[in-house]
């Protein structure tokens, strides 16, 4: 279901080079298979798809129905992070770009919240609230991360408001920790129903959880179709081969990283839809490889508009960078442009044919000028943007980030760099037990 295609980059490598990293990616995707490396027990994603059941899906759906029975139409999703960018990603993918407009409801709508302290934000968010049916959907472990129990605390006092205490539990559900934590304790105690963040899964590598499910569900996606599609991945990916694409494309982006000084990996699209995909992949490889003074910078444009933005840079810029375009064979709606009498803006040569043919040869138009301007190209190529492609597409991202970490030389698991703008936060702030710190960083900034 996945293809990767290295043409675009045999002209930048040496290929007994390629050879040795293709082994080395080998070598790392035992280590990821039999899993013996650093954060081995963050390796719960791997074999998801899988165990995923029947029920737990139904459990899903069964609270999407229930709440449409009391006619909620707006969902809050709290979460930050992984525990809100898997949902987005599948959400923005697989919806109707125009759903709002159309004023379409064959679900309620999705928003999310929690991922910023934004008062502008939550304050707009409870304006849109005011005027819907709302129920809440917070994903937190421990439930003490300051931007998702910000946003919640307003969300539950608003929903406890307007409905009441005992009608509130039927419109919160907490995905949260097993046994401890503020938030399964609050759950305990107002009778939420629950679903648990695996302990042996990481947010960035939870979409396949009821922390993505809950959420896509909720939003009317079949996530039935999404595992499946994770399943037929998970079990092809799982063959050690050369051609393996996971292994691949670890190969071949650690080559260009570690051997020629391509430092930024582009992660480039062709359809607007895949905006929040590339959003999702930036944080999966940026916090699973972006440690101890090493890792390939991740970025995205979503091409042809950023052509006429970051086009110049890319072709003719600092030369540290290599691009991995998206590649959607088959648009899942058809368009034809037509004739013109006049034909002023001179494009009649164009009659007759599909407007996705158009946008294939701008990419392939884009990836040749690229390449000649010194930018080596791999293509990630799915057949159609559908539920099951993409969870195909999201299981491989996250198998090859565990070989091409481990590659790397780093662990995929852990993100300890994440802790330090919280001290500092918490300091500014004056959270008991930071006097210290409070007394530190004011003298710093003073």
């Amino acid at each position: 279901m996945i293809r990767v295609e290295t043409k675009g980059c045999e002209s930048f490598v040496d290929s007994a080079k390629y050879e040795a990293y293709v082994a080395k990616a080998l070598d790392a995707f035992d280590v990821l298979k039999d899993e013996t490396g650093a954060g081995n027990d963050f390796l719960g994603w791997k074999k998801l798809p899988r165990q995923i059941t029947d029920r737990e899906l139904s459990e899903y759906e069964a609270i999407r129905d229930k709440w449409a029975r009391k006619g909620v139409d707006l969902v809050i999703a709290i979460g930050i992070g992984g525990s809100y960018l898997g949902a987005k990603c599948v959400m923005e993918a697989l919806s109707h770009n125009f759903a709002k407009q159309l004023k379409r409801k064959d679900a309620a709508e999705v928003v999310f919240a929690g991922n910023n302290l934004s008062e502008e934000y939550l304050a707009e968010l409870m304006d849109l609230a005011a005027e819907r049916n709302v129920a809440c959907i917070v994903i937190s472990k421990s439930g003490t991360t300051t931007e998702p129990a910000v946003a919640f605390r307003i969300v539950k006092q608003f929903i406890e408001e307007r409905y009441g205490k005992t009608d509130a539990t039927q419109r919160i559900v907490a995905i949260t920790d097993a046994k401890k934590g503020a938030l399964k304790t609050l759950s305990n105690q107002e009778g939420y129903k629950t679903f648990v963040v695996p302990d042996n899964v990481g947010g960035r590598f939870s979409v396949l959880t009821p922390v993505g499910l809950l959420p896509i569900a909720a939003a009317g996606m079949d996530i039935n179709a999404l595992v499946e599609g994770a399943r037929k991945a998970e079990s092809s990916l799982a063959v050690k081969s050369a051609e393996n694409p996971a292994v691949v494309y670890a190969a071949m982006r650690n080559l260009l990283f570690s051997e020629y000084g391509k430092t930024t990996e582009i992660l480039v699209n062709y359809n607007p839809k895949l905006t929040y995909v590339a959003e999702w992949w930036k944080q999966l490889y940026g916090e699973s490889e972006g440690k101890d003074g090493t890792g390939i910078f991740p970025a995205s444009v979503n091409n042809t508009a950023d052509l006429h933005s970051m086009g110049q840079f890319i072709q003719e810029g600092t030369r540290i960078l290599f691009e991995t375009v998206l590649h959607v064979e088959k648009a899942r709606r058809s368009m034809v442009i037509g004739p013109d009498p006049q034909n002023l803006d001179q494009l009649n040569f164009l009659a007759g044919k599909h407007v996705e043919h158009c946008n294939h040869m701008a990419e392939l138009g884009t990836r040749l000028a690229h390449i000649d301007g010194g930018v080596p190209q791999m293509t990630v190529s799915i057949e159609t943007l559908d539920a099951q492609h993409l969870g195909a597409l999201l299981y491989f991202f996250e198998f090859a980030c565990g070989i091409s970490a481990y590659t790397l030389g780093v662990n995929p698991f852990n993100q300890p760099g994440v802790e330090a703008y919280k001290k500092n936060m918490f300091a500014l702030l004056e959270k008991p037990g930071y006097e210290e710190a409070t007394r530190a960083i004011r003298a710093r900034i003073q």
